[in-house]
């Protein structure tokens, strides 16, 4: 097992220097960059920073310069009429005025030690600015997963034991319904009804504590936090409980159906004792080992627009605001950790299917 774990982590790198090398080459077409939302600002035009250049790429992250856009040879739109020397200035400020291959091998060796830089923009580390916005995506993911775990398996198990019934095809209703409407759709529909939308103002619809949580007591502490984090949470877990229910329900039908159950059930044992003293652990086998990877789906994908519904100040939140402001090192560093944090994960998932079943040998499989 030591040698598969050795042979995984050392496949995170050719892994994560792929998945850096592909960003990287993408952000060299795409329009704009932290210059010219500089030169925006400078010319009172900053509502048009992330505008399209004339039939070219970005010209301060790109591998060759945009065509000009008026007479004045400037690589940047609105930069008519600046002094060329300003414009000099902001590359080197920026790092601009080396190669791209320059930057990338630079930007590698400052990942290497987790040397993210400043931000652009925000006139703080990169570091600083993802260990502020991390707890706030933590606490999405996380409650979040263990919402839908604690739902998705008593509810799987019972459609499972109730196959066909009325029950079964209710409820089956009401997943379809779940797993088809997506997840920030039902966080407006919260906001509309609870969050002061149309109807009633029961939930507060920014950040996750009040502005006076420093003169709350711990338990009323704990009470504000959930009731700023019920409208977000909830939505996520009505968007994403629909698939891990089915896989519960759809494990427990297949080992229900096995000889082992005929065997149990034909020696007189009861129903519950065959249920969850011999099916529950084979059922439960890939549900419980994939925990970390739907903790890490719902951390990348799912928080990111409900960060952003609900104003949530966290890592989806920045990254979204990052892309808009063109704020590369922000860009690329969550990018890098988010990436890591995966691979990472998807080796504790397999690592976990061996805890919960020893008979299972990725090392013997890989050979």
């Amino acid at each position: 097992m030591l040698a598969y774990i050795i042979r995984r982590l050392l496949l995170v790198i050719p892994t994560l220097l792929g998945v850096m090398l592909i960003n990287f080459v993408v952000v060299q077409f795409a329009p704009g960059g932290p210059i010219e939302q500089i030169i925006a600002e400078v010319q009172g035009t900053a509502v048009g920073a992330t505008a399209r250049f004339g039939g070219g790429t970005g010209g301060e992250v790109g591998g060759g310069a945009p065509a000009p856009v008026d007479g004045s040879g400037s690589r940047y739109r609105g930069a008519q009429g600046l002094d060329p020397e300003f414009i000099k200035q902001l590359e080197r400020q920026f790092g601009f005025d080396r190669p791209a291959h320059e930057r990338f091998l630079k930007m590698l060796g400052d990942y290497l030690v987790f040397d993210f830089g400043d931000s652009y923009f925000r006139d703080r580390s990169v570091i600083g600015l993802i260990i502020e916005k991390l707890p706030v995506s933590i606490s999405l993911g996380l409650w979040t997963t263990l919402l839908i775990y604690v739902i998705s398996i008593p509810l799987g198990i019972a459609k499972a034991v109730r196959d066909g019934s009325r029950f079964d095809i209710w409820t089956s209703g009401v997943i379809i319904a779940g797993a088809a409407i997506p997840g920030f759709l039902f966080a407006v529909l919260l906001i509309v009804l609870f969050a002061g939308g149309s109807y009633f103002s029961w939930f507060p619809l920014r950040d996750i504590i009040s502005p006076n949580w420093r003169e709350m007591g711990p338990i009323e502490l704990v009470l504000d936090y959930f009731w700023h984090m019920a409208l977000p949470i909830a939505a996520l877990v009505i968007g994403g409980f629909a698939t891990l229910t089915l896989l519960t329900k759809n494990s427990f039908l297949d080992e229900i159906g096995k000889q082992y159950v005929v065997t149990a059930r034909a020696k007189g044992l009861s129903e519950g004792r065959v249920l969850y003293g011999h099916v529950f652990r084979n059922a439960m086998l890939i549900i419980i080992a994939g925990f970390p990877g739907a903790f890490v789906s719902i951390f990348f994908t799912g928080a990111l627009l409900i960060e952003v519904i609900f104003s949530l100040d966290g890592l989806g939140l920045l990254g979204f605001e990052a892309a808009i402001k063109r704020d590369y090192n922000v860009i690329f560093a969550t990018l890098y950790m988010f990436t890591l944090l995966g691979l990472l994960m998807q080796l504790v998932s397999d690592l976990t299917y061996v805890l919960v079943d020893p008979r299972i040998d990725f090392e013997s499989r890989a050979t």
